[in-house]
């Protein structure tokens, strides 16, 4: 499985994850950090043949110059891997190269996502609903159907509760609502299939017959799935990234719904024990495209599928802002790219709030950069009135036709 990342660069250390998983010594990357162009592209995955056609497309053309392997002193490469700089021109030339390469498909498609990151995934149908990824930042509003949800503590925990909270969301604004109950907090106990149907079947079943905003169901089970979608769910939202059910995502692809695949290193009642990364990034792009594939497996569309880093999932309050000042690195995999920060411990640990419920501003302040800064797809959110108002400011101001690019001019060739 061959990847191609673009590195967005705002500041050079950025770059220092990359170069050291390609195990370069600590002089060697303190002399890239200072000569490098601004675009990168890199890369994993890579067998000999790839390899070789790099070096050889490289050294006889000029498509691009291959680091490191004209790194002096270094013996210890990382297999499998490489970077590529160059300006876009070039790397265009050299993915036009490997297409033209026989055996090198695989390598031009992953060259080709890369070089696509600012073109917006195709428009995606949900229920009633057409969702034009690019066009604005969509609001999906949570809505816990359980007694140990971290944010609301079983606020909306039974059937009633819930659905007012839902009719409350949908006349706030929310573009999608996503209906849980099962808590996946840090450290949550899992609850059987009867239990979670239960909670969630009435409610769904109500908003669909209420209102037009599709529905969405936060479950890692596919009895429970099936049951959601007859009922009326429009997409199943699953934390395992359809690795916890082996058939889920056939009975996710044979409703014809969506399906949002998230990150998680390790399980809810682990995940928060150790977390650790050699790169982030990279090891947060490689798991979500190996459960993209898992999707497909099972009958699932490429279409049909947005992604999730999984913001708290699995990661220290670190990992969570490098994951954010990198979203735009995740679009390489050609899906809508989904992020939930909303009242999360890491945002209560940057603005000094214990209680969920008083995590509002920052909520706000992450959900902003996140959409502004990287163009988020979707955001979920519990305050989706006041994310609304937030969004509709920093859409007006990110995704203005400005002429702006990820490949940014470096007058280097």
């Amino acid at each position: 499985m061959i990847l191609a990342r673009p590195i967005a660069l705002d500041r050079s250390s950025d770059l220092e994850p990359a170069l050291v998983r390609l195990g370069l010594p600590t002089p060697a990357r303190a002399y890239l950090l200072d000569k490098l162009p601004h675009a990168q592209l890199l890369l994993t995955g890579l067998g000999r043949p790839e390899g070789r056609f790099l070096r050889e497309a490289c050294e006889t053309t000029s498509a691009a110059g291959l680091l490191p392997r004209y790194v002096p002193g270094n013996h210890q490469l990382r297999p499998g891997t490489a970077l590529v700089s160059g300006a876009r021109d070039q790397l265009d030339r050299l993915a036009q190269a490997a297409r033209a390469a026989e055996g090198m498909r695989p390598l031009a498609a992953a060259l080709e996502r890369a070089l696509a990151v600012d073109v917006p995934p195709p428009p995606m149908s949900l229920g009633e609903r057409t969702f034009a990824w690019g066009e604005r930042t969509y609001l999906m509003g949570v809505l816990n159907v359980t007694p140990d949800s971290f944010s609301d503590g079983g606020l909306h925990a039974s059937p009633q509760a819930a659905i007012a909270r839902g009719l409350e969301l949908a006349g706030a604004g929310a573009d999608l609502l996503d209906i849980g109950g099962e808590s996946t907090r840090p450290g949550a106990a899992a609850v059987s299939t009867d239990e979670e149907l239960q909670r969630v079947l009435p409610v769904i079943e109500e908003l669909h017959a209420r209102i037009d905003v599709p529905l969405s169901v936060d479950t890692s089970k596919s009895a429970v799935a099936r049951a959601a979608l007859g009922a009326g769910a429009a997409m199943v939202n699953d934390v395992t990234a359809f690795a916890g059910d082996s058939e889920l995502a056939a009975v996710t692809a044979a409703a014809g719904a969506a399906a949002c695949l998230m990150h998680m290193q390790g399980t809810p009642r682990t995940m928060q024990s150790d977390p650790r990364y050699e790169d982030v990034v990279a090891e947060v792009l490689e798991q979500l495209q190996t459960a993209i594939d898992r999707a497909e497996a099972g009958g699932m569309p490429r279409v049909r599928v947005l992604i999730d880093p999984g913001i708290g999932f699995g990661k220290t309050p670190a990992h969570n802002l490098f994951l954010l000042r990198h979203l735009p690195e995740l679009r390489v995999l050609g899906c809508p790219v989904l992020v939930g920060t909303s009242r999360k411990s890491f945002v209560g640990a940057l603005t000094g709030q214990k209680a969920p419920h008083r995590r509002l501003f920052g909520t706000l302040g992450s959900v902003a950069a996140v959409a502004a800064r990287a163009g988020a797809d979707l955001v979920r959110v519990h305050d989706v009135g006041e994310a609304r108002e937030a969004l509709a400011v920093v859409d007006a101001i990110s995704r203005a036709n400005d002429g702006g690019t990820l490949w940014a001019p470096t007058g280097r060739s």
